[in-house]
């Protein structure tokens, strides 16, 4: 798996590394990374651009494109040497340290002449002439004081530099020499790239040409070398591949044995594949359609280049091939039935054939889909805009920007209709969308419609007019929503159960390139060229997340599991993927203001950046988390306490429910016996009988001698005079069924309370009523108050009238909340009943 590294500012122009370390250069700074990982040491002394690295033992050696060579310490990163060549008369072009001589390097020129210092004691020790042609790469042979040249004629000399011999000499038709590999497992070949991406293989024992390998890359040769004692050849290029060749098989060629690849030019178009969020298809601008993994990279697979013949284009190889399609601009991939038949349909630029493609065998399809009537003679001005497949696999749809649109069957590749009698629109396609059941296709044109069809019948069933020219379509089967992005940067959502526009959304400040919606439906993700990302929430028709990214994304997809969004950029190669941080925390989706700035935020990488816009969403998160709900919602709400049943809807059964846990008889102690057992004194020794108990005493205590004040009790005596309620309410509700019991038990006269107790018990009871909350605890403490005292209420004056005040005031707010309840009785009745 590519293990990523602390990412340099710049892009990296020069590579070397040694046993511990990778020195890697942007523009004129040199940095060594170790472990593959972190940055150790960082060189800064070169005024221009570092185009040559050599590490060599402690040091390492760097040259500039002013001519200019540093030999640097590693640990202490200073320069051990510096020294300044002319341009004119000697370019620094290669550089070499030939094994086993210590402190020597050997220098390439521009010039084609060589020179070998000693950089310990800074001497030019030897000069050679060279061949009058520049030198563009330097490589050790397996032998000993032999170097081989390559130059800008494409001249390979294999040279020895002790005694300035020729020993071979080959020649490359390609142009100049790039890289230069030698086996090192017992054969005697040499490798040599060339800028057309072909690699001559060069037999050292006979001379000769063995075998080339034809585009090995699609652009120049990079770098090349085998691994030491192995028949494996590591190349790379600018294509953006880097690929493992195997020499295992008879003729000396060799076979790919593992690559590693991206798209070689910026990708236009990426949807994910299947349902599982693990695969990635993407179209570049090379004309490529890729597989990548969000897994591990060994499931990435190309499914290779579009062309109009296969047979001819393998004939003719990379660079001469005629035969190669436009680039894809919009394609649609479904699941189903993929191991059946092709199941990816593409339209290119610029093109009216769409090309089918196959996943499981990850090549190019069977069919070409075009009208028939263009079969004999391709038009110049016709091309497909958009294309869809239905979710069975069976068919394709795929609209013109004549306006036509027709279907086709994937497995056969036949014409099955059109829509409409020529053509669907008046305008070219902007796109076209299937629904989940295929019972309908929509349909947009240019000229400002949408039309839904019949999809088996071809029947237009409606038409309507929108606001403006729509410049894309994008429906969400299993929600039903169709996502209709404008000309005028504006975007609408369209529900197409009830064809009318629900959601109208503008915002961007220029074309909308993508959009995309999260599996659930709920947010409809998008990029436009004013290089924003937005996020809009269907439900609440609110922008819920935008950020600013440096360059505009061109594509957008979301991860069918909802936990990543995939992005391409403008200019750029790389597939971004964004993590969604609401599956992972707390995430506020509350609106953001209308006067919003966005923030840019750097393209996800490697190295962990912290963004800014991260920490102010935390804020917002440790503000929700705090969140506590008010005593009482609204005035006018009768709210209920949040303690669980069990706590107060068993008080008025509590004498039951003590019954039936009542033992049958109390738990007998058993005697204990006396150490030492006592005798009756006399000539035949006798035990004493044990004397029967009879020391019954009564545990009857009179509880209002002794009682002390409990707490609720003596909070309940403070309220009379302050009229503060809360504490002791807070403190009965803490309180189980039980303890409940003795509390009220208490505030009589005989269980040790007073009528002044009662009375302030009952005002707690009339306060949570006037206040209309913990509504289910009212009644059942008041219900069991009135069980325990009924005698004692209906003979004292005071508490009588306290407790006809409460009756009257139950008897309001119950009148109201049983009216409520009948009414959404009533109406849960009629919907159930009533056929709408």
């Amino acid at each position: 798996n590519g293990c990523g590294s602390n990412a340099l500012p710049q892009d990296i122009t020069c590579l070397a590394a040694d046993r511990m370390l990778i020195f890697a250069s942007y523009d004129n700074i040199l940095h060594a990374f170790a472990r593959n990982k972190e940055v150790v040491h960082t060189y800064g002394g070169h005024k221009a651009r570092i185009h040559l690295l050599q590490p060599f033992g402690d040091h390492v050696i760097s040259v500039d494109v002013d001519n200019i060579l540093i030999v640097w310490n590693i640990q202490s990163e200073e320069k051990y040497l510096q020294v300044d060549f002319d341009k004119a008369t000697f370019a620094v072009s290669a550089v070499l340290h030939p094994s086993t001589y210590l402190n020597k390097i050997l220098l390439g020129s521009e010039q084609g002449s060589l020179q070998l210092w000693n950089i310990r004691s800074n001497k030019l020790l030897y000069s050679f002439p060279g061949w009058h042609l520049a030198v563009t790469t330097l490589e050790q042979a397996p032998a000993v004081d032999v170097v081989a040249v390559g130059l800008v004629s494409g001249h390979i000399i294999v040279h020895n530099i002790k005694f300035d011999e020729t020993l071979m000499k080959f020649q490359q038709d390609w142009g100049p020499i790039t890289a230069i590999s030698f086996r090192t497992d017992g054969h005697p070949v040499m490798a040599a790239g060339s800028p057309v991406g072909h690699i001559a293989l060069w037999d050292l024992e006979e001379k000769k040409l063995m075998c080339q390998m034809q585009d090995a890359h699609s652009t120049a040769i990079a770098g090349m070398s085998f691994v030491p004692g192995e028949p494996l050849l590591i190349t790379n290029g600018a294509d953006n591949a880097i690929r493992v060749w195997i020499f295992d098989g008879p003729g000396g060629t060799g076979r790919i044995l593992r690559s590693r690849m991206g798209h070689s030019a910026p990708p236009t178009k990426i949807r994910y594949h299947g349902q599982n969020g693990e695969q990635i298809l993407s179209a570049g601008q090379d004309g490529t359609l890729q597989s990548f993994s969000t897994v591990h990279e060994k499931f990435n697979k190309s499914l290779g280049r579009g062309s109009i013949n296969k047979k001819k284009s393998k004939k003719k190889g990379l660079k001469l091939d005629t035969m190669v399609l436009p680039p894809i601009t919009v394609f649609a991939s479904e699941v189903a039935h993929q191991s059946d038949w092709d199941n990816i349909v593409a339209c290119h630029q610029g093109y009216i054939t769409c090309t089918t493609w196959n996943y499981q065998k990850s090549s190019m399809g069977a069919h070409k889909l075009r009208p028939e009537e263009f079969s004999k003679h391709k038009p110049i001005d016709i091309h497909a805009t958009a294309v869809d497949i239905t979710s069975c696999g069976n068919f394709a749809v795929i609209g013109l920007s004549t306006g036509q649109v027709d279907v086709y069957n994937m497995q056969s590749g036949i014409h099955r209709g059109l829509y409409g009698k020529e053509r669907a629109h008046e305008g070219a396609i902007r796109g076209v969308a299937v629904d989940g059941l295929n019972q309908l296709v929509i349909t947009a044109g240019s000229e400002g419609l949408i039309k839904f069809w019949k999809f088996k019948t071809k029947d237009l069933i409606y038409s309507t007019e929108l606001p403006s020219s729509p410049s894309g379509l994008l429906l969400h089967r299993d929600s039903g929503i169709l996502g209709i992005a404008f000309d005028d940067f504006s975007i609408n959502a369209l529900d197409i159960e009830t064809r009318k526009i629900v959601r109208t959304f503008s915002g961007h400040h220029g074309r909308i390139n993508d959009m995309t919606f999260s599996p659930d439906g709920r947010w409809l993700i998008t990029s436009s060229m004013d290089c924003t990302i937005k996020t809009w929430d269907l439900p609440s028709g609110c922008l819920i997340d935008c950020f600013l990214v440096d360059s505009a994304a061109v594509s957008l997809t979301m991860s069918p599991t909802g936990d990543f969004l995939a992005s391409t950029h403008v200019d750029d190669l790389g597939i971004y993927l964004w993590s969604n941080r609401s599956l992972y925390s707390l995430v506020s989706l509350r609106p953001l203001p209308a006067d919003y700035e966005p923030s840019v935020v750097t393209c996800p990488s490697t190295c962990p950046v912290q963004d800014v816009d991260v920490a102010g969403d935390e804020e917002t998160c440790d503000e929700m988390i705090e969140y506590v709900s008010p005593e009482q919602l609204g005035e006018q709400l009768v709210t209920l306490s949040s303690l669980p049943e069990s706590r107060w809807k068993n008080l008025l059964s509590l004498d039951i429910i003590k019954k039936k846990n009542k033992p049958r008889e109390p738990p007998k102690v058993p005697k204990s016996a006396p150490f030492f057992i006592p005798t009756v004194p006399g000539l035949i020794p006798r035990y004493i009988a044990p004397e029967e108990g009879n020391d019954t005493q009564s545990k009857v205590v009179n509880l209002g001698v002794l009682a002390q004040k409990s707490d609720f009790y003596i909070q309940l005596e403070e309220a009379l005079s302050t009229n503060e309620y809360t504490a002791p309410l807070r403190l009965l509700k803490s309180l189980g069924p039980s303890n409940i019991e003795i509390e009220l038990r208490g505030l009589a006269p005989e269980g040790g309370g007073s009528m002044e107790v009662m009375l302030s018990f009952l005002r707690m009871i009339e306060m949570m009523l006037i206040k209309k909350y913990n509504f289910e605890l009212a009644q059942a403490y008041l219900a069991l108050f009135l069980k325990l005292h009924l005698k004692i209420l209906s003979s004292e004056p005071d508490l009588l009238e306290a407790v006809s005040r409460l009756s009257v005031q139950l008897e309001e707010t119950w009148i109201h909340l049983r009216t409520l309840f009948s009414q959404s009785l009533c109406v849960l009745t009629y919907v159930k009943s009533a056929l709408l």
